[in-house]
């Protein structure tokens, strides 16, 4: 019996690598598309033997190729922290735009299941709190996080098209603030700036006063939820996230008091438009997925600390034989 395909476009990235490990597990012939902009193949150095992996080196918003059949295509392609998409304004745009255009249109002429990873930022900075799937949003078009913003706006738009005019089966994740092994140290995201500060013993920069609140999500768990939402019957955005909710102040307190660092916190300007809440409603996900996280902090904290740690310890050791 010949196993399932999928292509995971953005596959060598953070939450892309844990889905092509995922995929595999089930047992499925797994194609991982990325151009390696924000990617790192070292993600998925550990698939590269694997005879049902391939890796494609390939920019979606140019074209897209996969020979033979697919059973599933996951939009995983875009920058998606602060650092990336303000560095790369017009190539997190154009993904948005031209990649989830080429990807629906594989996933229509492949006949194959489609989802996107749209993103909490949808929501802009919510005048709704906590977040449903129903609220419209609260989005500056023309501020500098707007290109990123949009284009997942813009995304989830093409998507519902495709869907309605086309007939692909489609799916819709809004990805709430997701953290784990294999996240980038420079990204520009909390988790990864906190554990990169604390264990080189910097001060540890947080934005504002530190009250703006976010609500840390555990990769495995959304991972699992991502597989549920693909295997549903719901084309709708769905939220997937966890909906425990602490102040960014809080946050860094926790990976100092982790860490055991010496490092103090440091307050700088807050960027604009940092939306000053996020917290997702996932009552549709428990209802239509039985889906809610497991992984409390603590546990994922641990896990994602020793990563970092191995990275750090890496980083000084050929900083020391160079």
């Amino acid at each position: 019996m010949s196993r399932k395909r999928v292509l995971i476009t953005g596959g060598a990235g953070f939450l892309g690598s844990h889905l092509c490990e995922r995929f595999l597990a089930e047992e499925y012939e797994v194609f991982c598309m990325d151009n390696l902009i924000t990617g790192d193949l070292q993600n998925v150095d550990h698939l590269m033997g694997d005879q049902h992996f391939h890796f494609l080196n390939q920019d979606v918003t140019e074209y897209i190729h996969v020979p033979g059949k697919l059973d599933a295509v996951l939009h995983f392609a875009s920058p998606a922290s602060p650092i990336d998409y303000l560095l790369l304004p017009i190539q997190t745009l154009k993904v948005g735009s031209l990649g989830t255009h080429k990807a629906l249109g594989l996933a229509h002429a492949k006949g194959a299941r489609f989802l996107l990873a749209s993103t909490s930022e949808c929501y802009g900075d919510p005048l709704v709190h906590p977040q449903t799937e129903d609220y419209w949003g609260n989005v500056n078009p023309v501020g500098p996080r707007g290109v990123y913003d949009e284009a997942k706006r813009f995304a989830e738009a093409m998507t519902m098209g495709y869907h309605r005019f086309h007939g692909v089966q489609s799916r819709i994740i809004r990805i709430f603030n997701t953290y784990g092994p294999r996240m980038r140290m420079n990204d520009g995201r909390a988790l990864p700036a906190f554990m990169s500060q604390a264990l080189r013993g910097e001060p540890i920069t947080v934005f504002g006063d530190g009250s703006q609140t976010r609500s840390f999500c555990y990769v495995d768990d959304l991972v699992e939820g991502i597989w549920r939402l693909l295997n549903s019957d719901e084309t709708l955005p769905t939220n997937i996230g966890n909906p425990s909710e602490m102040t960014i102040l809080q946050f860094a307190e926790k990976v100092v008091e982790l860490t055991g660092t010496k490092s103090t916190i440091s307050f700088k300007e807050l960027p604009e438009d940092d939306p000053k809440v996020r917290q997702p409603d996932i009552t549709k996900a428990k209802r239509i997925l039985g889906w809610e996280p497991k992984v409390g902090l603590d546990e994922g904290l641990e896990r994602t600390f020793a990563y970092f740690r191995n990275k750090i310890e890496e980083e000084q050791k050929a900083s020391a034989g160079a």
